[in-house]
Parts: structure tokens; sequence; C-alpha cells
């Protein structure tokens, strides 16, 4: 562990850390765009009554229920039907008197009766809680960071560097580098969730010991459980879990073993299961007692020191070059759901991981351009006699790989995406700018549509390929997706994590010589789809168009200045060149070009997550249309 300064970083986390000025007013400002965002974007306001004064970016909602006016000082239109809030907003009465909407709260109460549905019985207060703690949260991520980003604006001027990426490639570690980056860029949370936050079941010191924005390491138990009650499921090539573990985790295992033994327990008999920490102490001891008792689940055990990546529960162990990622269930409703770890997952992860390993050697990586976090093993709990996997989804674990990938050599930079959109320690511009602007200052135009033509290449070629001639999706939105960069900053290849809820298209995938086993239990969407492709087609397009490229597309034309739609036919020329470079090895014409149609001028589905949260979640599967930007035609004024 490199210690010039530690990723651990840890400042008084009193009374001081609550108190910084303005870190309320940014953090409900925040959330306030969010919620507008959410609620033109999913239809909930009708777009077409807003009304743009002039060539700014004021604008007017009517809100005739109220006889009324929401009045915007700066609402930016971007394409795909994006608004974001910059500014402030009141409201004028129809007996000309005007007050300021500056709370959440305040704003949903206001805009209710102009919802186009009913959300259901306390699903706006519910909402209205939720998001007040994700401010709450927020504000006290907003004060550690002050504090975070001092401390590494000092190190980045002692070392002489241009930023915190130069910084970080000359005091750190590959993998030391990609998992502060990863829990230091973790902040702003998915672009769509109104909650991004949202941590209900902690309190003040919980949230900052066990959050990746707090920088925090976080203690995981290594249980056991008994062989005979659980699934195990292994990539191809793996035959021996036990010699697997030993190998990746040397010294934990020696101590499981060790402690087993002094037991009079039969090593063999055991699988080693980690568990994190505040999940053991608040959910597993209640909840599986009978397990305990039965003599199923021992939770003696060693710890394992590890860093929790963006997602929260993804873990990273704090010592070794290539131990594995962990990750788990935690009985914390995070964002939108409960965040367990089905078997579906546990399933799906190392099969889905065997088959595109393969591919991508049969394919070179797609002209070099894809890796991936392959996911090794999965165990869930699963009773030898009740047979019931979903008992599971609170006791299980995926391994993923690391080996090759965050101890590399080639000088090659992993950044989760979610870091490249999060304003650099400086304040005055985002991460990926660190990377596209020169020592004399911030980079031209054309440089910028030059950087995000190479990005967008290295994201769409993969993930189109792997599409199109496999049926496969690659779910790479911010969070699962790093970008490889080399030291002159330029976008080398795609590293592609999670594939527990992947899914595929059986039809294509045989056509080239490879098969999925599918996961099927009642109530769970199906991974593998033999009769409509539709499904799959829609999670690629949602996690790398709308939830990645769009993103940086937003990103990079506001801080340059672009001209509106530039990034935009960019990622349609990039998208056009994938689809066309390909025509030669589809034989079915007609599902070439229905496809091609689909990606560049079909509307673009994503996930209704405002309208399920008011919905209290009665149906998971909601989704709304965007309209596609890359379209010819499109209205990205």
């Amino acid at each position: 562990m490199n210690q010039n300064l530690p990723i651990h970083f840890a400042p008084n986390t009193g009374s001081s850390l609550s108190v910084v000025p303005g870190a309320f007013n940014l953090a409900q400002r925040n959330a306030m765009r969010r919620v507008i965002r959410c609620l033109f974007a999913e239809n909930i306001l009708d777009p077409g009554k807003l009304v743009f004064i002039g060539n700014h970016h004021a604008a007017i909602f009517p809100i005739w229920e109220q006889k009324c006016l929401l009045c915007f000082d700066d609402l930016q239109k971007s394409p795909a039907s994006t608004f974001t809030n910059h500014g402030d907003i009141a409201v004028i009465h129809e007996d000309g008197r005007r007050h300021a909407v500056s709370t959440v709260a305040d704003l949903i109460d206001l805009l209710l009766p102009c919802f186009d549905f009913d959300p259901a019985d306390s699903g706006a207060e519910n909402l209205k809680r939720d998001i007040a703690n994700s401010i709450d949260n927020d504000v006290l991520a907003r004060a550690f960071r002050k504090d975070w980003n001092d401390q590494l604006q000092q190190a980045i001027k002692d070392h002489h560097a241009g930023g915190l990426i130069e910084y970080l490639r000359q005091a750190y570690s590959v993998r030391d580098a990609a998992i502060l980056l990863d829990q230091w860029g973790s902040l702003e949370g998915h672009p769509f969730y109104p909650t991004w936050k949202t941590k209900p079941n902690l309190d003040v010191q919980e949230v900052i010991s066990l959050s990746p924005e707090f920088s925090a390491i976080v203690p995981v138990r290594l249980a056991a459980l008994r062989r005979d009650m659980a699934h195990l499921e292994c990539m191809a090539g793996i035959d021996n879990i036990h010699d697997w573990f030993a190998q990746n985790y040397p010294e934990t295992w020696d101590e499981w073993c060790d402690i087993l033994r002094a037991d009079g327990e039969n090593v063999e008999n055991w699988l080693p299961l980690p568990i994190h920490a505040w999940h053991m102490e608040n959910h597993v001891k209640s909840h599986f007692r009978a397990e305990i008792e039965d003599g199923i689940l021992r939770l003696a055990g060693p710890d394992i020191a590890t860093r929790p990546s963006m997602s929260f529960r993804t873990m990273l162990p704090v010592e070794g070059e290539s131990t594995p990622f962990i990750k788990l269930p935690v009985a914390i409703w995070l964002t939108s759901e409960m965040r367990t770890l089905q078997a579906k997952s546990i399933h799906m992860g190392p099969r889905f991981s065997t088959v595109i390993r393969q591919i991508l050697a049969d394919e070179n990586g797609f002209d070099k351009t894809l890796e991936m976090f392959t996911e090794d093993v999965g165990i869930h709990y699963k009773h030898a006699e009740r047979q019931d996997d979903a008992e599971g989804k609170h006791l299980s674990v995926i391994f993923r790989t690391t080996n090759g990938k965050l101890d590399r050599k080639d000088n090659l930079l992993p950044v989760t995406v979610a870091s490249l959109l999060t304003r650099a320690p400086s304040g005055d511009r985002p991460l990926i700018a660190e990377l596209i602007d020169g020592p004399s200052g911030m980079a031209k135009p054309a440089d910028v549509v030059a950087f995000f033509r190479d990005y967008a290449k290295v994201v769409i070629l993969p993930v189109i390929r792997m599409y199109m001639l496999y049926g496969v999706t690659l779910e790479a939105h911010q969070q699962n997706t790093s970008i490889l960069f080399d030291p002159a900053g330029k976008p080398v290849r795609m590293l592609i994590r999670d594939f527990g809820d992947g899914r595929a298209y059986r039809p294509l995938l045989n056509e080239r010589g490879y098969d999925l086993k599918s996961y099927y239990y009642k109530g769970i969407l199906p991974t593998i789809f033999d009769d409509d492709i539709e499904p799959v087609r829609s999670f690629v397009i949602d996690a790398c168009f709308v939830c990645h490229l769009h993103e940086v597309a937003q990103v990079l034309t506001r801080h340059y200045g672009l001209v509106d739609d530039v990034l935009w036919r960019v990622m349609a020329q990039e998208t056009k060149g994938a689809f066309d470079a390909l025509r030669d090895r589809i034989a079915d014409a007609d599902f070439w070009q229905q496809e091609k149609d689909q990606f560049l001028e079909q509307g673009w589905s994503t996930r209704s997550v405002l309208r399920m949260h008011l919905q209290k979640y009665a149906d998971y599967r909601i989704q709304h249309q965007l309209p596609n930007p890359m379209a010819s035609g499109a209205d990205n004024a």
C-alpha cells in the first residue's frame, strides 16, 4: 500500500463535518436538479408545456390548476429530452405575488396536481422522505469531500502534477489509484435516481464508516457455509473452490482453515462465505439464527479489510496486488431497492464470464478494445431439503477477479466513468477535462470533439459487436465501466464488469457456436431470450447510450461551450460505423438493417425510476421513451 497520501483519509467526523458553508444549499439544489430532470424525462410533466424566453435558458411552466407559473432562471435543454436546472426557481401567482421554491418537498407539493398519474397512497410522502435522507447524506459527503479535495490538491501541488490523474500515476500503484478514483468519484450517483444517496437504515456514523464517498475501509467476515447447504457456481476451468480460494486469498485461507480445524471440523465440508460487517450484525445474526444454531452457518472466521467500491457492496480487499473483488448482499435500502444478491446473479455471473472470455479470445478483444473482470465463483445458501433459491439472497457472494486488470504493467490506468464526470479537486472542471486539456489551458472545441470520437469508438465498437454478433449485452453504464487511458490521456479500451444480471439472445449465440444455460425462478426476469431480442437491445441502449455516452456528451458540451448537438452527431457517426463494419459478418441483411435503425433512429427506452418510486415499486419494469438524439432530423436544440 502506497502511504504518500493514505487512501483511507479520515478527517474530523464530528460536528465540523456538518458545518461547511453552503453544503446544504448545494445538496438541496442537486436534489432539485435530479427531480426536475426525471419529471420531464419520464413525461410525468409534459415538457411541451415549457416556454423558453428568447434565446436564453429562462423558462416558464404553467400550473393552471393552481393559477400560477413556475419560473426557471436557468433551465438548460439538452438532447434526449434532458432538462437540467442550474438556477433559481420561483412561483408567480395570478395576483403578481412571487416566492422562491427552494426545497424539493415544496416543489413536489406544488407540481403534484400536474402529474400524469396519481401516485400510490403515501408515495409522494415516501419520495420526499427518501430525498430528505439523501440530502442529509449528500451534505455529509460534500463536507468530507472538501477536506479530501484540499489534501489531494496539496499532494498534486507537492508532486508538480497537472491534476489528480497525473498525480495518481506518479504516487500510486494501478490498483490503489483505481480504487481511490472509484471511491472519490462515488458522490453523484446514477443520473436518473432522484434518491441517489438514500440510506435510511443507517445512522450518521454508519453512513460515514461504510460508504465509499467517505473513503471507507470496511471489514468483511469470512464465515463458513456447510457445503451441502449451498449452491456453488464456478467458471469453466475452476475445478476446486478450495484451491482457487487458497491461491487468491492465501493468508486469509490459512486463518480460515485453522479456525475450522481448531473446532474439529473437516475443511472439505465447508465453503468460505464472506459477509459484510454491517450485514452480519444487523441481519444475518437474527434472520439466519436457525442456520447458525443448526450448524449450517459458522460466523467465526478471519476479517478481510476492504474498500467499498462505488456500488457500496462490491468490496476490494486492501491487501494483495491481485485479490479479487467481493460482491455481497447488504440488507440496506440503497437508491431504489434492497441490495440483495439473488441466485440468478450467482448462477449467471460465472456462466456469462465463461462465454464472454471465450468470445474475447476468439475476437482478439474486438481489436483490443475490450477487457473484463470475470466473475469466477458464486455461492448462495440453498437448504438441502427445501431447495428454495430465494432463501439465499441475503447469504451469498460473487468473487470478481482483478488479476491482470488492476496489477497491470502496460501504463494503462482504469478510471470508472462516473469518476470522469465528477468535478476535479480544483473544482474548476470535470475530471475528464484533465485528460483533454493541454498544459496551456482549456482545450479547443476541435480537440474536445476528437477526444470524444476516440472515447465513443472505444465504447461503442465492442458493445455493438458483442450484441450484433453474439446477442450478448455489456451493461456499460457509468458504474460498471472503466476506461483505460494511456499516459497521454488517450482512451484505449474499455474494462467492463458485472454480468450476473446480463442478458443474451440465444439464436445469435447459438449461431456462433456458443450456448448459455439459463436460470429460471418464479417472478425473476429471465436472462436468456429465445423469441424476441428487444429486452436485450433495450438493456444495451439504456446502459451504454442513455446512462453513459449521453452523460459524457452533456458534461463536455456544457464545460466547453460546444454547439449543442456536435457530440451526439459524433455518437451517431461512430454507431453507424460500428454497424457498417459488421455488414459482411451478418448473414441476415434484414436483421442488420432493422437493428441499425433501432439504434440510430428509434427512441431510447430507459427505466422510469421516479415513477416507480411514486408507485411504491409495484412494478420494477416500467420504462419510458426518450427521443433519440442520434436520429436524422432529431431536435437537439
